[in-house]
């Protein structure tokens, strides 16, 4: 027997098998309703993704040249030679010990074109797959820019048979669908988890209101804030505080700075919501509320700490103020106060940002003095300083240092020292600190790949460039606008403009609205190339991002919160 589950707004029925559907799935389905005509984000086309001796990325004719001093890639497994690897960035080996077939099965399927989140959903169906927390999180992660695809697959999940979404799994699907603004399907799928019962926590309404912050939307998350017992969840301090940063950090302390006054009287503040209060205000470079907040606080009982100041010393340091950085030292000694290795590594990355390299490097004797050890952070900065001053030795031999000492490098350190070697035309040295983040179990993220991107744009090795997108993909990285955009500029001023207009393509069909020097500069090239439909084809591919650029500003005006 079959259950019918009818698709309201589209007319249509979609059938499943009874015994696949557990209860709360009927329920956590009726989710699709009015999906049906929405449209799918396509990837790029196969001919482009999948060559088979048809047209290719790289042509025959392409002038791309294996640098000569990569050839531990291929000691190291990562051999880029053509008949190794396809030129499909999503696709082929990239030297990923993945070893998880049910993932790579899922992945295929999803990368085919859809017309609606229904038709992922029923894509999926008929597949034998092991469905599990650790796969479902994959997935999510991989498809996080493609609401359609992850929020298709999320619903297919629930339906298998042995297998119940987690709470961090329906977290992170709240987070997805917040992040590309789907905000009603994101209202709906909160509602399900309340019914359900037991799901919904801080962590759920963390996501919910820093994704509406972000998208502009401050009274809907203070409105969230409200109502969060509603969903479960204890309307305390720290829910408070957690509203408070999110306002802060997206931009309108203002509305923090309303929102506090309002809720103090029914919620009690702790220091923390006077310094997250006080950060917002440096940040926004308004030293005098910043100063203001810091008396409320003390009339409050609470005593300004090294947070305090350190937020305080923050804003100077960006106004280059070096002077009034050294009185708030003096006050916080005056106060028994003494400053922590936040505090020192922030005077000395401005101080080395100010191009000020010796007295940045000053800091670190004085820092010593105090009895303070440098952290990850700190060593991270100090790279930076001396990469951007082109010391790469020095570079090297502070890394070396930091791993003799015991402190661990993160992502971060990989990126500063691929950022310097990328500025300095070290590609070998660059390519190699990729790799070698593998071997001390390192995540990359999108910022570890830009200047490599880069670096392949300036010297047309679009080889590798492609590699170095399945590579990314490989790990679960996905293009954010900044990344599309630089391949846009970078593969049109290599005279590669079909591919650069498939990425600007991709770009707008996943919800990302192209800058307007990104449009000129392809719109330039195609005129210069007498390419005229696809012209025409980008003119109105931009006419889609900015008709939904007025519908995202109309939705932040809009009560969306019942």
């Amino acid at each position: 027997m079959l259950a019918l589950f009818a698709m309201a707004r589209c007319g249509r029925v979609l059938m499943v098998p009874c015994r696949t559907v557990r209860r709360k799935s009927s329920v956590l389905y009726s989710l699709f309703s009015g999906f049906c005509n929405s449209a799918d984000l396509p990837e790029l086309p196969d001919w482009f993704r999948y060559p088979q001796g048809e047209q290719n990325f790289v042509d025959s004719d392409d002038d791309f040249v294996l640098p000569t001093k990569l050839e531990f890639l291929e000691d190291s497994g990562c051999s880029l030679k053509a008949h190794d690897w396809r030129l499909d960035y999503r696709r082929g080996s990239y030297d990923i010990d993945d070893g998880d077939s049910d993932l790579d099965t899922i992945c295929s399927i999803l990368k085919s074109n859809f017309t609606s989140v229904e038709a992922v959903f029923q894509a999926l169906n008929g597949f034998s797959v092991h469905v599990s927390d650790d796969l479902v999180d994959k997935i999510l992660k991989r498809f996080s820019d493609d609401w359609s695809r992850s929020f298709g697959f999320f619903m297919w999940a629930d339906t298998q048979v042995g297998y119940e979404h987690s709470p961090h799994s329906y977290d992170m699907m709240v987070d997805i669908l917040g992040k590309l603004k789907q905000f009603n399907v994101m209202w709906r799928l909160v509602d399900e988890m309340v019914r359900l019962g037991g799901l919904v926590s801080l962590a759920t309404m963390t996501k919910v209101m820093r994704r509406l912050a972000r998208a502009g939307r401050w009274n809907d998350a203070i409105r969230t804030f409200h109502r969060i017992e509603s969903f479960g969840v204890k309307k305390d301090t720290i829910a408070m505080n957690v509203l408070l940063d999110t306002l802060c950090k997206e931009r309108s302390v203002e509305h923090a700075r309303d929102a506090f006054l309002e809720l103090r009287i029914e919620v009690w503040p702790n220091a923390s919501s006077f310094n997250t209060l006080i950060h917002g205000w440096c940040k926004a470079r308004k030293l005098e509320e910043a100063r203001r907040a810091m008396e409320e606080m003390r009339e409050f009982g609470f005593s300004p700490c090294v947070i305090t100041y350190t937020s305080l010393i923050e804003a100077y340091c960006l106004e280059k103020n070096f002077r009034m950085v050294d009185a708030i030292l003096d006050e916080m000694r005056v106060h028994g106060c003494q400053p922590n290795i936040v505090t020192y590594t922030i005077i000395m990355h401005s101080l080395g940002k100010a191009k000020e390299i010796q007295e940045a490097l000053m800091i670190y004797d004085k820092m010593k003095t105090d009895g303070c050890a440098p952290d990850t952070s700190f060593y991270n900065s100090l790279i930076y300083i001396l990469g951007k001053a082109g010391r790469s030795r020095d570079t090297n031999g502070i890394y070396e240092e930091m791993c003799k000492n015991g402190i661990s490098p993160d992502v971060t350190t990989f990126n500063t020292l691929i950022s310097a070697a990328c500025d300095h035309s070290q590609e070998e040295n660059a390519l190699k600190l990729l790799f070698s983040m593998q071997e001390v179990h390192c995540k990359p993220n999108i910022e570890t790949y830009t200047p490599l991107l880069k670096l392949c744009c300036k010297q047309k090795w679009v080889k590798i460039l492609m590699y170095l997108l399945g590579h990314m993909f490989k790990k679960d990285i996905s293009l954010d606008l900044s990344t599309y955009s630089l391949l846009v500029h970078g593969l049109c001023r290599n005279g590669k403009v079909d591919q650069s207009c498939l990425f600007f393509e991709e770009m707008v069909l996943k919800g990302f609205i192209p800058k307007q020097h990104t449009y000129n500069i392809l719109i330039k090239e195609l005129k210069r190339k007498n390419m005229e439909s696809l012209k025409v084809k980008i003119q109105q591919l931009m006419l889609q991002a900015e008709s939904m650029k007025l519908s995202n500003l109309h939705a932040v005006n809009k009560d969306d919160i019942e």
